[in-house]
């Protein structure tokens, strides 16, 4: 069922209203899913039912992405910034301490919400901040190459691409890695929440300085690479693992960056299995 939620987060110039879109289903331990930059929450549909046999599962539109209104004057789109808006999201929808998995920019936060221990445990889908900065540079080149396309395509000609197998592949083999799978529907409504995107400049931006460095200590952490990601280089993982030494580091064969939609059954199940 798809919602909103309205909460305040706190700032220099006092507390700013923020809204967040959010579909949640399931019934079991909350488990917080969050999307990449440029993505939305329906990122996470081919997973959300498996997941939700077990799962009380909220799927989260970030702010500037999807159906969520951007943040207002005075909220960055820094880590800090948005730790504390999924730390006052937790609290507006009575989340004791959720589970949470993330991929790309969701993987990344996560691991925030890990490190101040807002959270039982962590799954991070090739998450953000563990690149060099040649790695760096070079995802978000991809990622602004992606964005511009998308915006300059025009509606029509994206449903066209989408109805045949070498037209998703066309829009999205960069995050898929089997593009064929995702529905053409599917395929122009990322297509467009990534054009829409109201928050992808300033979280790019902010992201330029974010390197991820510190451990993850006293909960579970689970970090899992796509064997064929094209954005962040499954190296980093490896990176990773030396960061957070008690990290389950998992490799996912023949994923991309985005592997919900490559092997939806791998990938729910290593969500579940790290979030017993």
């Amino acid at each position: 069922m798809s919602a909103t939620v309205s909460f305040k987060v706190p700032s220099a110039e006092g507390p700013q209203p923020v809204t967040v879109s959010y579909a949640r289903v399931g019934r079991g331990e909350p488990l917080l899913l969050l999307h990449g930059i440029g993505h939305h929450r329906q990122a996470w549909d081919p997973v959300v039912d498996i997941l939700a046999t077990e799962r009380d599962v909220i799927a989260v539109d970030l702010p500037g992405f999807g159906a969520s209104p951007g943040l207002p004057e005075g909220l960055s789109y820094d880590l800090a910034t948005t730790t504390s808006v999924f730390k006052a999201l937790c609290e507006a929808l009575e989340l004791d301490r959720p589970h949470v998995a993330g991929n790309s920019l969701g993987g990344l936060l996560a691991l925030e919400l890990g490190r101040a221990q807002l959270v039982r445990s962590v799954t991070a889908l090739a998450p953000a901040g563990f690149w060099s900065q040649a790695e760096r540079r070079y995802a978000f080149t991809v990622l602004l190459a992606m964005r511009r396309i998308s915006r300059r395509l025009p509606l029509p000609l994206v449903e066209r691409l989408s109805r045949s197998t070498a037209g998703r592949t066309l829009l999205t083999s960069t995050i898929y890695a089997r593009p064929g799978r995702r529905s053409p529907e599917a395929v122009v409504a990322e297509t467009l929440a990534l054009a829409q995107a109201t928050g992808f400049d300033e979280t790019l931006r902010a992201g330029t300085a974010v390197q991820f460095g510190d451990d993850v200590p006293g909960l579970p952490v689970t970090v899992a690479w796509g064997t064929r990601d094209r954005v962040l280089v499954p190296r980093q993982g490896v990176r990773a693992k030396r960061i957070i030494p008690r990290a389950r580091l998992v490799r996912l064969p023949g994923c991309g960056h985005c592997p919900m939609n490559d092997d939806p059954a791998l990938v729910a199940r290593v969500i579940l299995d790290s979030s017993r």
